[in-house]
């Protein structure tokens, strides 16, 4: 008892504890790790420092950081200094690892900024001081390296004053000087220092929370000079952040651990997080919650808000995600702007290695892995060499396969011009959506954004969630040169819905044709990327290097003279510099530096000439149809994206301003009308192609576009008779649905029994509607000696199974033996479970889908009873003839019978 009053104690006082997240951030061999290390010695953390070329820093823990002497992948680690808890994230320095590197800055308190005495301010060092500033985060500076000879500290703290502003100061020695120039940052301190000479330590660090002040310290991390000062600094000029009561986590990485369990890295911004909560909009649980220190691990009951911590159990997160009242992050800043393809040994399953670069996509969401099939390649985006080849090194040791990356083309993206309606129709025989969205030009470097002006009223909100779900789901390739659109808002202005033939896929159709026409009728635009370039270099070579930058189409600002050397920064198309670094090095003679940044995208300047050399043709492209599919006589047919409108089921819905209009009819001319018509089979082949969540069991065939077959073989008569009598089977996973719905959870609290029951009787409505063998499955291993009993509840199955054996297992089992011969659907959240299903041949719901479902089929069994009472209800005035029905209404009026005149 005595040892739990004490550990309540110790958590309390803990809880209580200064704490901040800090991250660590420089220009690639700056002495970043090796700063860590340092931190990590004085601390008392580890007993030994590491050092980069000796491959052993204890932060440096993939084989492949220790073997070329960089920072891969963000690191944690935990330590106290003088009463203050820092939890340490070491950050990637390489340009071709700023991705992993940004995303990290989300979940920062404050951050050092490392800067390498011998080579000053470089151009990387820009790039992280304008990220620090987007991302409002508080900076204290390190200059490193200070023990190496040319290294002068007024001239390093003059640069440090021109490149990041005033507002650096000197704290090494807090002296008059130091004082005075920062009092000048702010009017409180100035107002504290003309009164006493003196500034309070609560304004400085009020000043540091709100960047308008930059401790500048100076030292040799490996030497650990000047280390103990900056670690002093940290811990008297920042404060604990406050957070709110509320829960909310942001996500920024995802990884895997030694036995391959998937990592979710996050950071709780409000409320606790424990073991065993559910969260996100999958309510999946968290299983374990771990406090890294380098390749160690603390596994923790709850983590409080300020906390940085790896989670397990969750498979849907994303970095940049946010969970709870945590908003969802903005696009990052910094994204490859080169394209590779990966060429695999022959023997290799194409197939499956996709689905293997899928999985590492969720680590590295930049990769944008792309399968292109018409030439049957398999494409990612990656920042540069040395990316590619620590990829190459990733992929061989986890799926034992040796690629190669051959370089391609630049990453292009389109745009649009003005606003412009896109309409969407998919209707094959049995299903049914329509879909008007509105697509606007956005602010340049503003990404897509998605919203819905739609009434309820005209969709349901269940549909109108599941269209904007389609529109992110998925990157959108646009009509001039099949490149990622960007900087487009699009808004759902109206859409259509079938009562009894309507599903999820039907909107997915109908959601990416509405974007595809809207794009065939707008005025697209070409973007490509531009690098943001610093040179500097001997002062009768700046003559070449503008020469050069004109040559490439770029731009520059006047040249800035230090000394003997010029400055000159600017940006050009990364088309036209790829490659100059070479160029450049020779004509400098080794003397000049050249410094690339990737800075967004604009026009491209030779659109005509770069979408001719792509030839890209979106009629050709059926995997991004631009026409709509409409039926008539029980037919489908496809109706091309220039006459969607005269056959679309709802009329336009936006009103383009005159010189709009104008330039939208200039886009295009449409050719002579022909009118296709697609077999049932070539319908349920584009079908295929949106997985169906709930119901049908389609056979994936490849899409073919040709006139309506008159006569069908007897063959396919004979198999699709066959098909058709299949019989269907539903599998509920009972427990699995018990306590991923909120009012059968909250029953189970109370009672068990009552929440089976419940469910058991919900289910036997939904049988007599859906007309299935229905078979609903309840975990009953852990009854010692149980051996499992099947009953028969009114018009469904209950299962409860026999000791040692799971509703998972259960349901694997019966799906592996009917699968392939029925058609059967199994209701679960449990992802492993889906994907073993999936294998076996059966298809899945999901929790949710289940009882969206049921409530279609509530809602449409009220309609139907309605309907019927209201066709039968038999009046009086019915059976009259028309002069008597008059007559004996002017009676029910006050009238008297005799002028009434009935006869």
């Amino acid at each position: 008892m005595e040892n739990t009053s004490e550990n309540k104690k110790n958590r309390e006082v803990k809880k209580s504890q200064k704490h901040v997240c800090l991250g660590i951030l420089a220009h690639v061999d700056a002495g970043k790790t090796t700063l860590s290390e340092s931190f990590l010695f004085l601390s008392g953390k580890i007993r030994q420092a590491g050092r980069v070329d000796h491959k052993d820093a204890f932060l440096d823990t993939y084989e492949l950081e220790r073997e070329r002497g960089i920072t891969i992948f963000s690191k944690q680690a935990v330590f106290e200094w003088k009463g203050m808890e820092i939890t340490l994230l070491d950050t990637p320095g390489h340009v071709d690892f700023s991705a992993e590197m940004e995303r990290t800055l989300q979940v920062l308190d404050y951050a050092v900024l490392v800067i390498s005495g011998s080579d000053g301010v470089q151009g990387h060092t820009m790039t992280l001081w304008k990220l620090l500033k987007r991302y409002n985060i508080p900076t204290f500076l390190f200059v490193n390296k200070m023990d190496q000879e040319g290294t002068e500290r007024r001239e390093i703290m003059a640069e440090l004053e021109r490149q990041f502003g005033e507002n650096c100061i000197d704290f090494s020695y807090l002296d008059e000087m130091a004082m005075e120039n920062l009092a000048l940052c702010g009017e409180e301190m100035m107002e504290s220092y003309l009164e006493s000479g003196k500034i309070d330590k609560k304004l400085i660090q009020k000043a540091v929370k709100e960047r308008n002040v930059f401790p500048c310290y100076f030292g040799s991390a490996l030497y650990m000079d000047g280390v103990d000062e900056l670690l002093n600094g940290i811990a008297d000029f920042t404060e604990s952040l406050k957070y709110p009561e509320e829960f909310g986590a942001k996500v920024y990485k995802i990884g895997r651990d030694s036995q391959g369990n998937r990592l979710t890295y996050l950071k709780v911004t409000g409320g606790e997080l424990k073991v065993r909560d559910s969260i996100g909009n999958s309510e999946e649980k968290i299983n374990e919650i771990r406090i890294y220190s380098g390749e160690k691990y603390t596994a923790v009951p709850a983590a409080a808000a300020g906390r940085v911590c790896t989670v397990t159990g969750l498979s849907d997160t994303y970095p940049g995600e946010g969970i709870g009242a945590e908003p969802e992050s903005d696009l990052p800043v910094l994204e490859p702007v080169l394209t590779y393809r990966i060429d695999l040994p022959d023997a290799c399953d194409i197939h499956k290695m996709l689905e293997n670069l899928r999985s590492l996509e969720e680590e590295e969401p930049a990769l944008h892995i792309v399968w292109e099939e018409a030439v049957g390649e398999i494409h990612a985006q990656l920042m540069g060499e040395v990316q590619t080849e620590v990829l190459r090194h990733i992929i061989r040791e986890r799926f034992g396969v040796w690629v190669e990356f051959v370089e391609g083309n630049i990453v292009y993206k389109e745009t649009i011009k003005f606003p412009v309606e896109g309409v969407g129709h998919f209707e094959p025989l049995r299903h049914y959506a329509e879909v008007h969205l509105l697509l606007e030009p956005g602010e340049r470097g503003s990404g897509l954004q998605f919203a819905s002006v739609c009434s309820g009223d005209v969709l349901d909100r269940n549909w109108q969630r599941l269209i904007l779900t389609h529109l992110e789901e998925k990157e959108h390739k646009g009509v001039l040169a099949g490149a990622g659109i960007t900087d487009i808002k699009i808004t759902l202005l109206a859409g259509r819905a079938h009562q009894k033939h309507t599903e999820g896929g039907d909107f997915r159709q109908a959601t990416y044709r509405a974007v595809r026409q809207g794009l065939k009728k707008a005025e697209s635009i070409l973007l490509e990327p531009y690098y943001e370039f610093k040179m500097e270099l001997p002062a009768e070579m700046v003559g070449r290097a503008m020469t050069d930058i004109q040559k490439m189409k770029g731009d520059f600002v006047p040249p800035l003279t230090l000394g003997e050397s010029v400055i000159l920064t600017g940006s050009a198309p990364v088309s036209q510099m790829r490659g100059y670094q070479r160029e450049f090095i020779s004509y400098t003679k080794g003397k000049g530096r050249l410094f690339c940044e990737p800075k967004g995208y604009r026009a491209c300047q030779n659109q005509e000439e770069v979408i001719e050399g792509i030839g890209y043709d979106a009629e050709a492209d059926t995997e991004n149809p631009t026409g709509s599919v409409f039926c008539s006589h029980g037919a489908g047919f496809v109706v091309p994206w220039y006459q969607v409108e005269e056959y679309a089921h709802i009329g336009s819905c936006y009103t383009a301003k005159k010189e709009e209009s104008e330039a939208q009819r200039r886009t295009f001319c449409p050719p002579p009308v022909s009118r296709i018509e697609l077999t049932q089979e070539e319908l349920d082949a584009i079908y295929v192609k949106t997985p169906d969540p709930i119901k049908r069991n389609y056979t994936a065939t490849p899409v073919t576009v040709r006139a309506q077959e008159k006569q069908e073989g007897e063959g396919r008569k004979k198999s699709r008779k066959k098909e058709k009598n299949r019989e269907e089977y539903l599998l509920v996973d009972g427990y699995n649905i018990i306590f991923a719905w909120k009012d059968l959870k909250e029953l189970s609290e109370i009672s068990m029994e009552a929440a089976r029951n419940k469910l058991m009787d919900i289910l036997c409505n939904y049988q007599a509607y859906r007309k299935c063998t229905l078979i609903l499955v309840f975990d009953a291993y852990k009854v010692e000696g149980n051996k499992g009993e099947t009953i028969k509840y009114h018009n469904i199955h209950v299962v409860y199974t026999k000791e040692a054996e799971t509703a998972d297992q259960y349901i694997e089992k019966t799906v592996r033996r009917m699968g392939r011969h029925q058609d059967v659907t199994v209701a679960t959240s449990d992802a492993l479970e889906q994907v073993i299903i999936l294998g076996q041949g059966a298809q899945r719901m999901s929790a949710e889908g289940l009882k969206e479902e049921i409530r279609l089929a509530e809602k449409e069994i009220r309609e139907e009873y309605l309907g019927k009472n209201t066709v039968e209800r038999n009046y009086l005035f019915y059976a009259l003839k028309e002069d008597a029905a008059e007559a004996v209404e002017k009676i029910r009026l006050g009238g008297s019978e005799e002028s009434s005149n009935v006869k």
